[in-house]
């Protein structure tokens, strides 16, 4: 992601630990703030920057106070068998929700082979990379998916109907870093645009299209007419059929039903986070996967198999001009690589919204270089 002009480097270990002090500033117990902030730095580290701090003063502080989000997370199992479960999660801390669901479903793989837990009436969960992460590190296979507030119209459609849904993949190999997959349905999201609108810069042509399917550029004017549900982004191959805009149409709609229907949970227009013209939770569903390998194969050979998979396609004839192929959570891995000695850039709109969180919450003791004016 393009960093701004304007941005400040800050070491990860003081951003995580300003994150954590400042969830719970806003009443998050101390061990679910930890987790919060590890799927917010983490996010960081890896280069996916529209998930990271500059989302924690806008979605997760914001709601807090708004009271559409509660800092306390009630985790209740609803019904559940040897390998599934349904979970409710009160409408409280996605990350926590979601960490607490996927390790479920790890115990219930290492029982049955493979685990699967759905969530109900949850909050933003982060990354979904960091949840199906949690899967290859104890070895297995790591699939998740969540749904969002209404930002994506079905193919030869103008209206929002569906969120960006990301259905995310993870596996281990025997490279240096894992294979992962994290990215939405559509064909872009709504924290690129949160970070282009703090850049003062527009959006390429292609990713947003108004009520009347004419394409939009002006990412603030994007960020207020999606909530005003009067313009929305393309799926996954963008408008119309002739590049494959159904497919990712198709897969949104995918990860809608397994983030609704199995768990009696809120789709397309009920995730609007309204009701009746006030602010009300986003009751936002997810389903999580684990796969043990080793119910299937040794885990050597699947992690070998799956490394010279990657080492092959990577290794293939290139296209004039370029000079590398890469594979899925390679570039996350080369961006932690030039990161971990730098931290975390944060933008100028980040930094005015970090400083206002400061103030407010007293946390005096971090001293950050910014010179912005709040």
């Amino acid at each position: 992601m393009e960093i701004d002009k304007g941005a400040v480097w800050i070491k990860f270990n003081i951003m995580e630990s300003f994150i954590k002090d400042a969830f719970i500033g806003i009443g998050v117990p101390k061990k679910d703030a930890a987790i919060c902030a590890k799927v917010l730095i983490d996010a960081d580290k890896s280069g996916f920057d529209s998930h990271g701090i500059s989302r924690m003063k806008t979605i997760y502080y914001d709601r807090i106070k708004q009271g559409i989000q509660f800092a306390k997370t009630k985790f209740e199992r609803i019904k559940e068998t040897a390998g599934t479960a349904v979970i409710d999660g009160h409408h409280g801390m996605g990350h926590v929700i979601g960490e607490k669901a996927m390790k479920l479903a790890i115990k219930k793989a290492k029982k049955c082979g493979i685990g699967m837990t759905v969530v109900r009436n949850s909050t933003h969960y982060g990354t979904a990379g960091y949840h199906a992460l949690l899967a290859e590190k104890a070895g297995m296979i790591g699939i998740t998916g969540t749904n969002a507030r209404p930002s994506v119209a079905p193919t030869f459609g103008t209206e929002n109907m569906l969120g960006t849904n990301p259905i995310t993949f993870a596996m281990p190999t025997n490279e240096k870093f894992p294979f992962l997959l994290d990215c939405a349905t559509s064909i872009t999201q709504r924290g690129k645009i949160e970070i282009a609108a703090k850049m003062g810069k527009k959006c390429p042509k292609g990713w947003v299209i108004d009520a009347q399917g004419k394409e939009e550029t002006d990412s603030k004017k994007i960020l207020d007419s999606l909530v005003k549900g009067t313009s929305a982004f393309l799926p996954l191959g963008g408008g119309g059929e002739d590049l494959g805009g159904y497919k990712g149409y198709g897969y949104c709609t995918v990860v809608e039903i397994l983030s609704a229907a199995l768990q009696e949970g809120s789709y397309l227009k009920m995730l609007t986070g309204s009701k009746n013209g006030k602010k009300a939770p986003y009751c936002l569903g997810h389903f999580f996967i684990a796969i043990n390998i080793s119910a299937f194969t040794n885990i050597k050979f699947f992690n070998k198999i799956v490394g010279n998979i990657l080492k092959q396609l990577r290794n293939s004839k290139k296209m004039p001009g370029q000079k590398r192929i890469y594979t899925a959570g390679e570039k996350e891995y080369l961006t932690w690589l030039e990161r971990k000695n730098k931290g975390v850039p944060v933008n100028k709109g980040t930094q005015k919204e970090v400083l206002i969180m400061q103030r407010e919450l007293g946390l005096t003791k971090y001293k950050f270089p910014f010179k912005v004016k709040i």
